[in-house]
Parts: C-alpha cells; structure tokens; sequence
C-alpha cells in the first residue's frame, strides 16, 4: 500500500505543470500520504533534492507558467547505476510512489525505475503534443495560443509590405503545433515533418499567389525541416521575386500562464495519477483521449503511433486554396 508519494518534472518545461504539481500533492493530501517533491528532475532526484511539502507548498501555482520544480536533463539515468541511486533516495525517506511529468524521456525513466521497485507513474508535460498515448498533452493548448497571438501580430506587418513571411514554430518532431496554429491563422501552407510540401511546390504557389490578387502570404513551418529558414527565405526571394522574411517565435512560446484547457487537464490527470497508485497500478502512463481519462502501460504507450491528423489536411484542402 503507497503511503508516501513524490512528484518530480522533467525535460523541457510546459505551462501547466505547476497545476499538475498541485493537483497530485492536495489528491495526495486528500487521501492521507505524505508528499514530497523532486527538485530539477531525475537529476535532483538522484542528488537527493527532496522535500516534504504539505498544501500551502502549491497555494498560488495553478497560474503560473513553467514549473515551480525546476527541470534538468540527465543522460547518465539511462546508466542503471545511476538509477540505483535514485531509488536509494527514495526508498531511505520512505517513499514509494513517484509521479514523474514530462515526456517520452521521462516516461522511460519511470518505467526503468518500476523495473526496480519503485510504483510509477507517467504524466504527459510537454508542448510539443508528441505523446501518442494521449490526444493533448499539458502544454500544448496554451502553446497553440501563444503561436496564433504572435502570428495575428506578425500578419499585420506581413499584410502592410505585402510580404511572404515563413514562420517557424517549435515542436520537435511532431507536427502538430504548426498544423493546428496553420489552421487556425488561415496560412497559405502548412509544412511539418508529417505533411513536406516540396521545395518546387512552394515556389510555384508563391509565384501563383503573386501573380493572383493575393499580395501577402504566411506560411507556418516546423522547427528543423529547413536547416535555416533564413537562408530558405532569402532562396524564396531570388527564385520568385517574392519579398520573403523568416521569423522563429523560439522560446517564447514555452512560457506563459497556462490556458485554462491546460489547468482542467493537469488537474484530472494529476488526481488520476493519485488514485491509480492508490490501486496498485505502476509503470504505466495517463492520458486524455476522447475526453475520457485512459492509462497505458509506459512500453505499450511508448509503441503507439501518433496522430498525423488526416482528416485536419482535408479540411486545409478545402478551406485553403
């Protein structure tokens, strides 16, 4: 029976951890554990950077962006050495629950740290909403936000020079961020990993746009499809005579209040993540899918393919040229 349970972030930040955060610690209150939190990740876990946290800990956080925890990257947990370590953290202060919020990455560490006698549980925080095993992961909402307010801003300047303006979002490998964001803004082209569009394509629809009575375009592309989009851009220009600008939101679109989609979604995911360790459940990973509340096994979830959103391309089709 877990009677004492930690919760720890990891990888790159997400607004609405800090609401995940609180929802575990108050579920966990709620139910008579004791709680403790992890500082900077795996790594502060295997540094013993653990404290016992009572309500007040997360009074005022499900407001805020980034994550009150801090997060760092530990390549070396992969080295079960190192592993062994963290769990010696863990089980010298008793506890026998950890919650970890992140991504594939911390998925896996969970599940190695199941393998090793610890109960786990996986939580998706990531902006990049490449998590297959759930339809949004925290973050990603208010990401998508963030793109479509600086995007109507950079429309304006765009509009007024009469511009092409290629904008790169972040996103990883996963496409879903300049998809959505490409739909919602009404781009002239969409370009991700999932969905390429060829280099002669884009030309010959610049050029088409130009001759036509549409004197400005935007076209929303993900992080690490053009080595530089800078360079790109300019290519744009020579060969269609296009004024062609790039602009990378960058990290700026990790920060920020939570929307409030993300703060409901934490919050029930966190309280989830209680309750599954309350009934014996480990090494498995939570998420939203349809609206209903599902856990995997973290090998099993790891194994599922992701969304490509056809059905969002059709609608580009149709709305879009």
């Amino acid at each position: 029976m877990v009677k004492k349970i930690a919760v720890l972030t990891s990888g790159g930040d997400a607004p609405g951890m800090n609401a995940c955060v609180r929802a575990v610690i108050r579920a966990g209150l709620q139910q008579g554990l004791d709680t403790f939190v992890v500082y900077e990740g795996y790594k502060g876990l295997v540094e013993g950077k653990i404290e016992q946290v009572d309500r007040n800990f997360v009074s005022d956080i499900i407001n805020r962006g980034g994550t009150i925890l801090k997060s760092a990257r530990l390549r070396e947990f992969k080295d079960e050495k190192v592993r062994a370590i963290a769990v010696e953290q863990l089980k010298k202060r008793g506890i026998d629950g950890l919650i970890c919020i992140g991504g594939d990455g911390t998925y896996l560490g969970a599940k190695k740290l199941t393998e090793m006698g610890i109960n786990t549980v996986g939580l998706p925080g990531t902006i990049d909403n490449d998590i297959a095993s759930t339809d949004y992961s925290i973050g990603f909402d208010t990401c998508l936000n963030t793109i479509v307010d600086c995007v109507d801003k950079i429309r304006d300047t765009t509009a007024s020079h009469q511009r092409c303006t290629f904008i790169e979002v972040m996103g990883n490998h996963c496409g879903d961020l300049a998809l959505f964001s490409g739909i919602a803004e009404g781009v002239e082209m969409i370009i991700t990993p999932d969905h390429p569009i060829p280099e002669d394509e884009i030309m010959e629809t610049l050029k088409r746009l130009k001759q036509g009575k549409k004197k400005h375009s935007l076209v929303i592309v993900s992080e690490k499809v053009f080595p530089d989009i800078h360079e790109f851009a300019k290519k744009v220009t020579r060969e269609t005579g296009v004024e062609a600008r790039a602009e990378v939101l960058g990290h700026l679109q990790r920060g920020g209040s939570p929307s409030a989609f993300d703060r409901i979604l934490a919050t029930r995911l966190g309280v989830e993540a209680v309750e599954l360790l309350l009934a014996g459940e480990s090494g498995i990973c939570v998420g939203q899918v349809r609206n209903k509340i599902v856990h995997y096994d973290i090998y099993e979830a790891l194994e599922l393919p992701r969304n490509k959103h056809i059905a969002l391309l059709n609608i580009i089709d149709l709305v879009n040229k």
